[in-house]
């Protein structure tokens, strides 16, 4: 196989990695609906057509959400939303094993495992929603990569060290988890990178000014991230003891964190990495990428499969270094820190994964081209079943884009969502079901992502009356919260369960399909 066709072969298994994204406009992601109807709000924020206006107001500072919510609003000016966000979905996607190549590549590596990357993109991450996260990830490696040039290209530092301002300052407009991440990530390959300039014996001055531009590149990240900590950290923290969503004490204190234990941890990490499909389908990729690696692995055993040792005796452990990095992240941070952060430690196995699996032995070249195939073989074993449950799951979500079609404009929309699960995904990808309500009518629901100091945008004034959590509502009480609604959304149990004779006399069922009610007021005007 010549350099042509192996980059060829790379092109085929990216485009093998987004296939999934695009079978279906209505992806499989928890908190989807909930981001795209603020993205909706953000890009149409003055539009008097709709109650955004009236309801959202931009927040100020630095949030975690920024990224990602801005840089689909600017898309989707050239593009509809869903479409918008189909891209950005895709760079995500594809940018994972291209960032790691380019990783593999900096660190003197073939870049072929980086396609072993791919099942990586998906998992339990993907499906809850993370999307900052997610697309932090690619990100972290592109860092690291040019974090390593910055060091080793005399020729170009100063290009390597601007790009690396760039991409650290990405990172932290993504996701200060991965932020975290690169803060013990660096300083390891800066100590265990070797620059040309570096003398055989002691190092001297010489040694350092070689690493100057590449430690001036993390400064605006740095910078950045101690004003975010300080203005975070200095906000008040509204404390209540056992609530959903809320802190129950200082932020570090031992009441406000949560831990798994290490077996808990272990026993979750092969399910976080494919936990999509109900099928379990998803996991035919992750155990077809193994077997790659596997593969690798016993060749780079044999006598003929071994390659020159040219990497010094520190420098050829540094990618299992990070992936180790990744290891201790994710089995010693806690689960949750209340009131900012949940599934803390867990998102790490994205990480963890394609960095182990990068590490292993390099092996001759000959080998190479085989280990490719296999790897772009495996890209569609990852690709076909995904393809067809995410499809699956896009003629089952129809019901409710038809039920959202009928729900007519500026719906204030109160979600009843008691059966949030799918035939065909494993996750309560129904939770927000309300939102897509909300976004295609241009009104707002009773949980919003608004409420949350995550989110760019936020409540103009006090946030409509609701039940504490999305998860619970039983704890709905039509007297105290149902006079703020005009439109209900109900999966679960029948209309007349929870309204009772309000739908004799206030209320009225407008649409039923595929278990959803759409419950509105007689008042309320429809298309």
């Amino acid at each position: 196989m010549n350099p042509r066709q192996g980059r060829a072969l790379f092109a085929m298994s990216l485009a093998l990695a987004a296939l999934p994204l695009w079978v279906t406009q209505s992806l499989p992601m928890v908190d989807l609906p909930q981001h795209l109807h603020l993205i909706s709000v953000l890009h149409r924020l003055d539009d008097a057509t709709t109650l955004y206006p009236q309801m959202f107001a931009r927040r100020s500072g630095l949030t975690p959400y920024l990224g990602y919510y801005y840089l689909v609003h600017l898309l989707n000016w050239l593009l509809p939303l869903r479409v918008a966000n189909q891209v950005f979905l895709t760079a995500y996607v594809v940018g994972m094993p291209w960032a790691l190549g380019f990783l593999l590549r900096s660190l003197g590596r073939p870049r072929w495992p980086a396609v072993l990357a791919i099942p990586f993109a998906y998992g339990d991450s993907f499906a809850w929603g993370f999307v900052n996260y997610c697309a932090a990830l690619p990100l972290g490696f592109l860092s690291c990569g040019l974090f390593i040039r910055a060091i080793r290209d005399p020729s170009a530092r100063r290009h390597w060290s601007i790009l690396h301002a760039l991409a650290l300052v990405s990172v932290l407009l993504f996701h200060v988890q991965v932020f975290g991440f690169l803060a013990v990530a660096l300083p390891l390959l800066l100590l265990t990178t070797r620059a040309p300039e570096d003398p055989l014996g002691k190092p001297g001055w010489a040694a350092w000014r070689a690493r100057v531009p590449a430690l001036v590149s993390v400064v605006p990240g740095v910078t950045l991230f101690l004003l975010w900590v300080v203005v975070r950290v200095g906000e008040p923290t509204e404390v209540a003891q056992g609530e959903p969503w809320k802190a129950w004490g200082p932020m570090l204190s031992p009441q406000n964190l949560s831990y798994r234990t290490f077996p808990e941890n272990w026993s979750a990490l092969f399910v976080n990495l494919a936990d999509l499909l109900r099928n379990q389908a998803d996991r035919w990729g992750l155990w077809a990428v193994l077997a790659v690696a596997v593969a690798a692995l016993i060749v780079s055993m044999l006598p003929a499969g071994k390659r020159a040792v040219r990497e010094g005796p520190v420098e050829r452990f540094r990618m299992l270094a990070l992936a180790v990095i990744a290891g201790v992240l994710y089995f010693t941070l806690p689960f949750d820190i209340r009131g900012y952060m949940y599934s803390l430690n867990q998102r790490f196995a994205h990480l963890l994964a394609p960095l182990l699996l990068a590490a292993i032995p390099v092996v001759a070249a000959k080998w190479r081209p085989w280990l490719l195939a296999g790897g772009a073989a495996a890209a569609l074993v990852v690709a076909v079943p995904l393809a067809v449950g995410f499809h699956a799951f896009g003629e089952e979500a129809a019901a409710l884009e038809g039920i959202a079609a009928t729900a007519g404009a500026r719906p204030r929309v109160m979600g009843l969502v008691y059966d949030r699960g799918s035939a065909v995904m494993t996750h309560p990808v129904y939770l927000h079901a309300g939102a897509v309500l909300a976004r295609e009518g241009g009104g707002f629901t009773n949980f919003s992502f608004a409420s949350t100091p995550h989110s760019p945008l936020k409540w103009k004034d006090a946030a409509p009356p609701t039940f504490p959590s999305e998860w619970s509502p039983q704890d709905f009480n039509y007297a105290t919260m149902g006079p703020a609604y005009d439109t209900f959304l109900v999966r679960g149990p029948r209309p007349e369960q929870v309204f009772g004779a309000l739908l004799q006399s206030e209320l009225e069922v407008r649409a039923h399909a595929a278990g959803f009610w759409l419950i509105q007021r007689r008042h309320k005007d429809t298309p």
